[in-house]
């Protein structure tokens, strides 16, 4: 699933790409856009690759499948994902909404909601949605990873994303999400140039 990448993806080259971004970002004027690659962390640009093509059947058996059961919110999350494969954002977010209107506590819903926020070019209204999905589970490692994700390549917000990131670490340290944000975090420091005392914590495992 392309939301999916998102979150796990980006942990094999997520140094580097942080790394060539922010060199980047201070040597030119103006805003470097997100990468685009499909496997790396991006906002609303054209993906690397072609979606898949759409399930018309598929959408229709869960659709009629929702009519029958308006109170199951799984079906609903199906179908967000579905469309949100096939890069169709305004149908995926609706759909994620839906299912929100069913289940208000459902957490993972609400970031796949933010997810589809920023991959529509809606950064903000990503991570307000974001704060909705933390007022559900103050903890869910992949929220405050997307944060991160969100503040650093949309935001330009290299704090805001270290805090993020570090947080995961903080709170589930031996989580998927933990991997990619321990790599968020390297890839600010080599950039950078800090670390530890006075710069950004020293992730789990990183050598003094």
């Amino acid at each position: 699933m392309r939301k999916d990448s998102v979150v796990f993806g980006v942990a094999g080259i997520f140094f580097g790409v942080l790394v060539g971004w922010i060199i980047g970002s201070q040597q030119a004027t103006g805003v470097v856009p997100p990468p685009a690659a499909a496997s790396a962390p991006a906002a609303a640009a054209p993906s690397a690759q072609a979606p898949p093509p759409f399930d018309e059947s598929r959408a229709a058996a869960l659709k009629a499948s929702a009519e029958r059961s308006p109170s199951d919110a799984d079906i609903r999350v199906q179908l967000g994902n579905l469309y949100f494969d096939a890069e169709r954002y305004d149908d995926a977010r609706r759909w994620y909404a839906e299912a929100l209107k069913v289940d208000p506590r459902n957490v993972n819903a609400s970031t796949d909601l933010g997810i589809a926020y920023y991959y529509s070019n809606q950064p903000d209204r990503a991570l307000a949605q974001f704060d909705k999905s933390l007022s559900i589970n103050p903890k869910h490692s992949k929220t405050l990873l997307n944060i991160g994700i969100v503040r650093a390549f949309a935001k330009q917000d290299l704090d805001g994303a270290e805090q993020a990131w570090q947080r995961v670490l903080d709170v589930a340290p031996e989580s998927p999400e933990a991997a990619v944000a321990k790599k968020g975090l390297d890839g600010l420091r080599a950039a950078h140039g800090r670390g530890g005392a006075g710069g950004i914590p020293k992730s789990p495992g990183q050598p003094e």
